[in-house]
């Protein structure tokens, strides 16, 4: 039942009828009802014309999360189930992605019409990350429903940093539901020309984000098909994912880089699950750009760099900066190339486009007196769908290029 009636002023309708997800405080006229943070709210066009059903949060730049358009359609535990099920069906249906030691994206919040609700598949495990408090107030429902439609052997709860404030929720991390695994839970992506799996082994309490980068299945199997008989840069390697597809799919060695200790002992465990000794691939604790900064001084080669930096940009006021240090990785990565090598630049900050990285390599590019051949243009795979009328869904981009001298 609706809690309360949020009118719009003029004007600022037109993306909502559009299906655009989110309100903001400057389009709100006024808020009729006093409802309490979390409570379903009816949004009004300025004149009174309905536009869409939603959940309020008087603590957030997001003030009312948009999920019905239909005034018929209460936000209860069916509409959600319908939702979720939708999400579900297109992972195990249609993208194949669902079963024994498989991994994936199995809802991605605004990309599925669950904005604040994010859910990763491992194996028989599920993570759950909650962005809006709304929706986190119903947790024990999504509980519910996962378990309805997926019979997962335990739902684990993470959170975001940052998004305790920016949502006014508290949120610990820990079990919601069902058995925590013995230990890593073991999932494999596939590999290059019918060679076997690649296996990790996914921390789903301590790992970073979820445990594992689901994102970049796609964009590793690509860096992959330039990988043969290359020596590899992975930076930022976390736990090995682009190093080990490389390998497997005949890269020469690889050299994987990560601040993190815990990041850097799962990568070596990983190349051990897939049998990769330390004459093949090496891992080192350090920060990547003066690790970086000494290869060059000590004129080392590869032949393949994959850059997978986190997020520089969590705000508008933060871009500069961020792209300053996309510069200064573009630079030493460019001196660390082999004549003809291959970069893999990825970036995961929604606030930085993909136009901004391609005049930003070409201005290295320029700099260098060196030709950047763009060979692909890459993005998020498909358990990650964009949704059309919220661009803002699509944030990871991927540009592998060839650097010629």
């Amino acid at each position: 039942m609706t809690k309360g009636h949020v009118h719009l002023h003029p004007r600022r309708a037109k993306p909502l009828y559009a299906r655009h997800p989110w309100v903001y405080p400057a389009a709100i006229a006024s808020v009729e009802g006093d409802p309490a943070d979390g409570d379903e709210v009816d949004v009004h066009a300025h004149g009174g014309a309905f536009v869409a059903r939603g959940l309020y949060n008087s603590r957030s730049r997001l003030r009312v999360r948009l999920y019905s358009w239909d005034a018929d359609q209460p936000l209860d535990r069916a509409f959600f189930h319908h939702r979720v099920a939708e999400a579900v069906r297109l992972r195990r249906d249609v993208l194949r992605l669902v079963g024994p030691n498989q991994a994936c994206r199995l809802v991605f919040s605004e990309g599925d019409g669950l904005s604040g609700l994010t859910v990763d598949l491992y194996d028989r495990w599920l993570v759950v990350q909650f962005t809006s408090l709304a929706l986190a107030l119903r947790r024990e429902m999504f509980a519910d429903i996962l378990a309805d439609l997926l019979g997962p052997a335990g739902i684990y709860l993470r959170t975001e940093r940052g998004v305790g404030k920016l949502e006014g929720l508290e949120l610990q991390d820990g079990l919601l539901r069902g058995n925590a695994p013995p230990g890593p839970v073991l999932i494999r992506e596939p590999a290059l020309n019918g060679s076997p799996a690649v296996e990790f082994l996914v921390d789903l309490a301590e790992g970073q984000k979820t445990g594992f980068y689901l994102d970049q299945r796609e964009n590793r199997l690509a860096a992959a098909r330039y990988a043969k008989g290359r020596r590899v840069l992975d930076a930022f390697c976390y736990s090995g994912g682009f190093g080990l597809t490389c390998l497997r799919a005949g890269a020469n060695s690889v050299v994987g880089v990560d601040s993190s200790e815990a990041a850097i002992q799962l990568a070596r465990l990983n190349a051990a699950q897939n049998g990769f000794s330390g004459e093949k691939v090496a891992y080192h604790k350090a920060d990547v750009f003066e690790f970086m900064q000494e290869a060059v001084r000590c004129r080392e080669r590869f032949g393949l760099i994959v850059l997978d930096p986190p997020k520089f940009a969590r705000t508008k006021s933060a871009v500069e900066d961020a792209l300053r240090g996309y510069r200064r990785l573009l630079t030493l990565a460019q001196l660390l190339l082999e004549p003809e090598g291959i970069l893999v630049l990825c970036c995961c900050s929604g606030l930085i486009s993909m136009e901004m990285l391609e005049d930003l390599s070409a201005q290295v590019a320029a700099s260098a007196r060196r030709t950047v051949q763009l060979l692909e243009r890459r993005g998020q795979p498909p358990d990650h769908p964009v949704v059309i009328s919220c661009l803002e869904s699509a944030y990871l981009k991927c540009l592998i290029q060839r650097i010629l001298v």
